[in-house]
């Protein structure tokens, strides 16, 4: 049985996509859930698995070409269907064999997506994971659902473990009842890479907020990309290079860039880090970091400032009335600002379980757009390089966008004259000057500073 994949439908308001690269070729074999060609839209740029098991028959779609959403781009060979009669009764299969092409793509996209990642659906009160039952036909279906010891695995974590050649029934879970994760198959894969190349982290260092990809080995043949570029080479312009250069031009043409920075003494949170991060991993399966320190005195001043957290318009200023926090997130040689929702309602934990699940699937290209939308106000990371100062560009449609820099000791003066050896961090804000004048500005920081200064080892998580 053939089955047409079409353009799926990645966001409510998206209408069209890019074929932006094909993972398989005509003749490749592919797996039910195995992602088969990435897709970008002007919101995301996401992997898209395959809905059977099969052989790639035809790619209709070329690499580059944008065709509304709907549209057939692939035709695969079901091969699982063609091999093994379908059992008497089995109303799971009927129902899959009774959806269409796009629903049997979205059903794939629902189903290897919804995998919990660290600080990812557990721990939030998101709805537990539910692995796809294993196939009725195939040994080799079975074992891609279960380990041999009964243990589900999602999709994801098993393409991870196919990747670093890591065997599941070795592999102990630290998820819920046992659940295999994706941070598992990492510290499994740590011990070969070791006196290799570094693994890309599966969460920010202690002082980092984007996530740093692994180096990129040496390109051999193919053409020059963004992550293995040479002297002299041209790369090509990814859909998702030229999203990402549209909307800056669009931002420092439309907004009036302002800029201004506080040094911040981060020594006493940093020792409530200190002092919290080993449980707190145990606990959860996270890193714990500054960057959930800092967001949540973020938000309290952007409630004591709400213009900070507002979108100039023609018809006015309008003040938004939740406070959704962008985490500027270098991946894959693009950069994505994921959204934690209503971030002033978390907790610090909660801060850190939300980002972490972004940051992991920034990593693993699993960002959907959803998760892409609504910010308000956008946090980045800079210091995570080193660097000391920054004046970054607004994210189209936001008021203000903050940097966390680099922790440094360093010989600081205090109120009654003494100096002492302090661990000083400078903070910067590019701000929208049609919206917020300097008085207003400042005085954000400022609260900023005084906020993020006062939390020491005596708060809660």
């Amino acid at each position: 049985m053939a089955t047409t994949i079409t353009m799926p439908q990645l966001g409510e308001t998206v209408t069209e996509g890019t074929v932006a690269q094909w993972l398989k070729k005509p003749g490749d074999s592919v797996e039910k859930y195995e992602a088969f060609v990435e897709v970008s839209t002007d919101k995301v740029n996401a992997e898209v698995p395959s809905p059977v098991t099969g052989i790639i028959r035809e790619l209709i779609v070329k690499e580059g070409e944008t065709v509304p959403t709907g549209t057939p781009i692939a035709i695969i060979d079901d091969v699982a269907t063609e091999s093994t009669p379908l059992p008497n009764g089995s109303a799971l299969r009927q129902a899959q064999d009774r959806l269409s092409p796009s629903e049997q793509v979205a059903e794939a996209n629902h189903q290897a997506s919804d995998e919990p990642v660290p600080g990812g659906n557990v721990g939030l009160g998101g709805p537990a994971y539910n692995a796809p039952p294993p196939p009725s036909n195939g040994a080799s279906g079975a074992s891609a659902a279960t380990t041999p010891g009964g243990t589900r695995v999602s999709p994801a974590v098993r393409r991870l473990a196919r990747e670093h050649r890591i065997d599941l029934a070795q592999v102990r879970g630290s998820g819920d009842h046992g659940r295999i994760t994706a941070n598992d198959i990492l510290a499994a894969a740590a011990p070969a890479a070791a006196g290799a190349v570094a693994l890309p982290p599966t969460a920010a260092s202690a002082t980092a907020v984007a996530v740093t990809p692994a180096p990129t080995a040496a390109r051999t043949t193919g053409k020059p990309t963004y992550g293995s570029a040479r002297p002299g080479d041209v790369i090509p312009l990814t859909q998702a290079r030229k999203i990402i250069a549209a909307r800056m031009v669009d931002s420092k043409r439309n907004a009036p860039h302002a800029w201004t920075m506080t040094e911040v003494d981060v020594t006493n949170v940093w020792k409530w880090r200190a002092r919290e991060k080993d449980a707190f991993e145990r606990s959860n399966g996270v890193k714990l970091t500054l960057l959930p320190f800092f967001i949540r005195a973020a938000v309290e001043s952007l409630a004591a400032f709400p213009l900070m957290n507002s979108t100039f318009a023609e018809d006015g200023i309008h003040v938004h009335g939740e406070i959704n926090i962008g985490l500027a997130i270098a991946a894959g040689g693009n950069l994505v600002v994921p959204v934690i929702r209503n971030a002033d309602q978390l907790s610090i934990t909660g801060i850190a379980l939300a980002a972490g699940e972004l940051i992991d699937k920034a990593r693993r290209n699993r960002l959907g757009a959803d998760d892409l939308a609504g910010g308000t106000f956008t946090v980045n990371n800079t210091g995570a390089n080193g660097s000391i100062l920054s004046a970054p560009i607004l994210v189209p449609g936001q008021t203000g966008i903050v940097t966390t820099e680099a922790v440094v000791k360093r010989a600081v003066v205090r109120d009654d004259d003494s100096i002492a050896i302090r661990s000083m961090m400078n903070v910067c804000l590019s701000l929208d000057h049609r919206v917020v004048d300097g008085a207003v500005a400042s005085g954000f920081l400022s609260d900023l500073r005084k906020r993020f200064e006062a939390m020491g080892p005596t708060g809660a998580l």
